[in-house]
C-alpha cells in the first residue's frame, strides 16, 4: 500500500511518488544508478527549479533527490525536503508548482551538465 502523505498530494500525485520512492530504493542498492528526472518543480513567479529523481518517506515528510537550482546562478545535486519547497514563495507570494508538461528527455547526470555549462537548469 502506497504511504499517504497529506501535503505531497498537490504538488506531488501518488503515481509519481511512487515511482520517486521507487527509484530512491534501487539507488540504495545499485551504485551509479542515473535515473530520469520524474517531476520538475519550479516556483511561477521566481527563477527556482527543482528535477527530482528519488524519494523517501520520512515520517510526514518525504526526502528528495534531484538537481536543484534556487536561481542564483550555481544548480547543484542534493538533498532536501518536500516540506522546504512548499514552503518557498516566489516575487509575489506564490507558492511551488509541478510542472505538468515536463517529460526527461535526457539522465540526470546529462541535465547536471547541462546546468553546470548554463548556471542555471535547462529542461
Amino acid at each position: 500500500m502506497m504511504p499517504r502523505f497529506p501535503r505531497t498530494e498537490a504538488l506531488i500525485p501518488d503515481e509519481l511518488l511512487a515511482k520517486l520512492i521507487e527509484n530512491g530504493r534501487t539507488s540504495e542498492e545499485r551504485d551509479g544508478f542515473d535515473p530520469f528526472p520524474v517531476v520538475k518543480l519550479f516556483t511561477p513567479d521566481g527563477a527556482a527549479t527543482w528535477l527530482i529523481t528519488e524519494a523517501c518517506p520520512e515520517g510526514e515528510d518525504v526526502r528528495l533527490f534531484g538537481l536543484c537550482d534556487l536561481g542564483m546562478g550555481s544548480p547543484e545535486l542534493g538533498y532536501l525536503m518536500l516540506s522546504e519547497i512548499e514552503d518557498v514563495r516566489g516575487k509575489l507570494g506564490l507558492p511551488a508548482e509541478r510542472d505538468l508538461y515536463f517529460k526527461a528527455e535526457h539522465r540526470l547526470s546529462t541535465y547536471v551538465k547541462l546546468a553546470c555549462h548554463a548556471g542555471m537548469i535547462v529542461a
